[in-house]
């Protein structure tokens, strides 16, 4: 069993069948899972994105400044994290949100020992606000908490159940790959995560695990040891 992980969820998945914004139903799904992981004496960081709210990228699209869309979407981020915070601890868990720019009384400013400190003392901790910068998408920002927490495992929670050699959403001739490296993404130019996010935890030998978060009860499983999902590592 792994001691501590960097669990990364997308905000588009917390809108669940709602054209945005945030599902009550599939919040509360998410907070009974990662409480229950929690109880088995799990270390959880948490990282979510805020797509469900504002995509930067979008926002240039109709014309926002890079830089603005970008903090836009860090904002987003840190409404999603109030959100999974107060689910969580109405599940009964404490649960800490770190923020990458400075905004108290919102939160606190994230600092690795910070971090590390409340993971040791049994609280979730949620890592919101992306990396603090424009330029890098969440997927980075928990590619370098999960390193600088020392996380044993990075668990990218999606809707399919792990990575195909195409979009099984689309090819229903898709093939599921249980186990691949890092060069292997590289050179098929699968879509696990954006490259520097990959690079980081190939360089710091961070795996991955991508698997279905939408399923309840694969959290606790795949923690469990049951075989879910794809492996990605060096």
């Amino acid at each position: 069993m792994y001691k501590r992980i960097l669990l990364k969820l997308s905000g588009e998945s917390l809108q669940g069948r709602l054209s945005g914004g945030i599902c009550e139903n599939r919040l509360m799904e998410y907070a009974e899972q990662i409480v229950e992981i929690a109880n088995m004496g799990i270390q959880v960081g948490i990282v979510i994105g805020g797509g469900n709210i504002f995509r930067g990228l979008k926002g240039i699209e109709r014309g926002f400044d890079r830089v603005k869309g970008d903090q836009m979407g860090m904002l987003a981020t840190v409404i999603n994290s109030l959100a999974l915070q107060s689910a969580i601890e109405s599940k009964g868990a404490s649960c800490k949100v770190l923020t990458a720019i400075r905004m108290e009384p919102i939160a606190e400013f994230y600092s690795k020992q910070k971090a590390i400190d409340a993971l040791e003392r049994g609280e979730i901790v949620i890592f919101s606000a992306g990396t603090g910068n424009p330029y890098f998408t969440t997927d980075t920002g928990a590619s370098l908490r999960g390193i600088e927490i020392e996380a044993d495992v990075m668990l990218k929670g999606t809707r399919v159940d792990g990575v195909y050699d195409s979009d099984p959403e689309k090819n229903p001739n898709a093939v599921k790959f249980d186990n691949i490296t890092f060069d292997e993404v590289y050179r098929q130019n699968l879509k696990v995560m954006d490259l520097t996010a990959t690079a980081m935890c190939a360089e710091n030998n961070l795996p991955i695990i991508v698997f279905n978060m939408d399923k309840r009860g694969n959290l606790k499983e795949l923690l469990s040891g049951s075989p879910i999902g794809t492996v990605v590592s060096n």
